[in-house]
């Protein structure tokens, strides 16, 4: 699971054997999760994280798209 992000307390990462899905980063915190696609930043799905945090994070996530898809 290489870590791609650490932002506050959440960390932003993927699973290098996850094929056959879209690109696509997973975030978790002490809270919750929630993975999130890359090419328009929405939610794939969650759990634990409130609205407004998910709505924080698709924007980290569209930030970052380009160095996360690269990696």
């Amino acid at each position: 699971m290489p870590t791609l992000l650490r932002w506050r307390d959440y960390r932003f990462f993927f699973y290098s054997r996850e094929h056959g899905e879209p690109p696509h980063v997973h975030i978790e915190n002490g809270s919750g999760q929630a993975k999130i696609w890359l090419h328009d930043a929405s939610i794939a799905r969650s759990k634990g994280l409130a609205e407004h945090e998910l709505r924080v994070l698709q924007a980290k996530v569209a930030e970052h798209q380009k160095n996360f898809v690269e990696a």
